[in-house]
């Protein structure tokens, strides 16, 4: 078995490294920086940069599903009958939407640490622990980004008529299937321009896991700056790859745009 994981991550790697656009086999770097100081290997900052990217895309990618699936629990807890539910989903809400990002990243990075420590502690375990700065910056970042898509997804599930709900009773669908079926269809319709605004502002989160040594884009640019003395050129790089994932995120919401709103374009 650990034949086979070896043989997956030398197969990851390689397809990694053909398609790496910065320093791959036809990697921007790697056909435009050698002799520069962007180069791909010891020569340059190509593959420290290349990292940097990466990493900042799987910290946003990693982040994405679990912000969507919490806000979309905490959008139909702000929607229960039950009071006390709307009470802690608006709680939620209010709280982490009123708190900086930066400081909901320490509070997360630096209070799982004592909790867990407290506990251990309690169990007669010694030691110091250290929680891995990867988790700790998806989860500050899931927790943020799910406060803000839950009021999304709430002002969504108000914009859809209740005659919908009846329409499913009617057909004798269990409210499980109607919200399926049904709503949820609509549901990312309407909401997408605002998740996608969510989007934008998750990557530009993402910059903030640099200050737990996350090795992003910042991260890496920075190290960059204070070894070659060269701000103005790091950061402007740094500027442009930000640029390019917009650009990127832009085209591939306007294709998901498209593709649902595809069937008001046959009717």
């Amino acid at each position: 078995m650990s034949g086979l994981f070896s043989a997956l991550g030398s197969l990851w790697d390689s397809v990694s490294t053909i398609f790496d656009p910065l320093c791959g086999t036809v990697g921007i770097f790697t056909l435009f920086g050698p002799g520069t100081i962007l180069a791909c290997g010891d020569t340059g900052w190509g593959d420290e940069i290349g990292l940097g990217l990466k990493v900042t895309i799987f910290v946003a990618l990693s982040t994405l599903p679990i912000g969507l699936l919490v806000g979309f629990i905490v959008a139909l807890g702000q929607q229960s009958e039950e009071r006390s539910v709307r009470l802690a989903a608006g709680i939620y809400t209010t709280i982490f939407r009123g708190l900086p990002e930066l400081l909901t990243l320490f509070i997360v990075y630096y209070g799982i640490q004592i909790a867990i420590q407290a506990l251990l502690t309690s169990l007669g375990f010694g030691g110091s622990i250290e929680i891995n700065a990867f988790f700790a910056g998806m989860l500050a970042l899931s927790v943020v980004f799910s406060a803000y898509c839950a009021e999304v997804l709430l002002s969504a599930f108000r914009a859809i008529p209740k005659g919908q709900y009846e329409a499913g009773d009617a057909l004798g669908l269990h409210r499980g299937r109607t919200m399926q079926l049904i709503i949820v269809p609509q549901l990312i319709r309407i909401a997408l321009p605002g998740l996608g605004n969510l989007w934008m502002n998750l990557l530009k989160d993402t910059s903030y896991v640099s200050i737990i040594g996350l090795t992003d884009i910042l991260r890496q640019t920075g190290i960059a700056v204070r070894v070659t003395k060269d701000a103005f050129f790091f950061y402007t790089l740094a500027c442009l790859l930000y640029l390019l994932l917009a650009v990127v995120s832009s085209g591939a919401l306007g294709l998901i745009d498209r593709w649902t709103k595809r069937s008001e374009a046959r009717r």
